[in-house]
């Protein structure tokens, strides 16, 4: 069915209330690999700086725990909006942006407004950018930002929207880092909230054109945004406002994500910006996060 673009872009905000607490934190930093050894962290299982993401009484929040707060909620109060009707069959994630107004507290409730600010026409496929801002009674806790590819539902006139790709600096990584992605990932990861058997049923994979089940695309983004914290932010998570990327391919469970660091100067009464590549190493550095930027204090 037709996407309606003036009706979904014109609809009043809807509203979910939203509840997580530390068993909820935890699972989700499980599920993007805390814990695992890493060649940094040997013995990550019992190392203080790993505890912050897996121990209650030292938990800190990773700001990419948005996208599955409330048990991933941001996704279907998008694509439940009025004049949108599509098939999840022709769904594909393109990109997502979480912004922070203030650390991310461990047991939270807030309520999530949400909108479709825009959709945009890509010819063969159409664009729906989906809006979630989420706020408790202190105020503004994050924005999420979401870009949904549906194939099939292009060709209705509509504006073509931005087309903006970042160049990645002309010298070597100033790190690199490689995160080894687990057989049973995924299978983990689903259970913060993403029930597609894509990522768990080989038959339905097959269906879909994969051999194999694939990594869910926000597994492999907390992946490299705490990559990106322990090895680049001093371990700090409240040093990130924000942190955006493309998702420019798949990854298979087993496979080692190989992440690239380029740091860039702050500039005056400004954050620092890093700019990342990720890419699977087992495939000649086939890309995985393209146009990745985390901004951070």
């Amino acid at each position: 069915m037709p996407i309606d673009a003036a009706k979904a872009t014109s609809a009043e905000p809807r509203t979910t209330e939203l509840a997580w607490d530390h068993k909820d934190v935890q699972l989700y930093h499980l599920g993007i690999g805390a814990g695992a050894a890493t060649p940094e962290r040997p013995h990550a299982a019992t190392d203080p700086d790993e505890l912050r993401y897996t121990l209650e009484s030292a938990l800190h929040v990773l700001p990419s725990f948005a996208t599955v707060a409330g048990g991933g909620m941001a996704l279907a109060g998008g694509l439940s909006a009025p004049g949108i009707d599509v098939d999840l069959a022709a769904v594909l994630h393109g990109g997502q942006t979480v912004t922070v107004h203030r650390p991310l507290p461990v047991n939270g409730r807030a309520t999530q407004t949400s909108t479709v600010p825009a959709v945009y026409d890509k010819g063969k496929a159409a664009v729906i950018v989906l809006r979630s801002e989420v706020a408790d009674d202190d105020g503004p806790l994050w924005t999420c930002d979401t870009q949904i590819f549906v194939r099939g539902e292009g060709g209705f006139g509509g504006e073509r929207g931005p087309s903006v790709r970042g160049e990645l600096p002309d010298r070597a990584p100033d790190l690199t880092t490689e995160r080894l992605v687990r057989a049973d990932q995924a299978l983990l990861y689903r259970l913060s909230g993403d029930w597609n058997p894509l990522h768990a049923d080989p038959e339905f994979a097959e269906l879909a054109g994969f051999d194999r089940p694939i990594l869910h695309g926000l597994c492999s983004y907390g992946v490299t945004l705490k990559a990106v914290v322990d090895t680049a932010l001093d371990g700090d998570v409240s040093r990130v406002r924000s942190y955006t990327t493309r998702f420019a391919g798949v990854v298979f469970p087993g496979e080692t994500l190989r992440i690239r660091l380029w740091r860039e100067p702050a500039e005056a009464g400004a954050g620092g910006r890093i700019r990342v590549s990720v890419t699977a190493a087992e495939r000649d550095d086939a890309p995985v996060l393209a146009d990745t930027v985390v901004e951070h204090g």
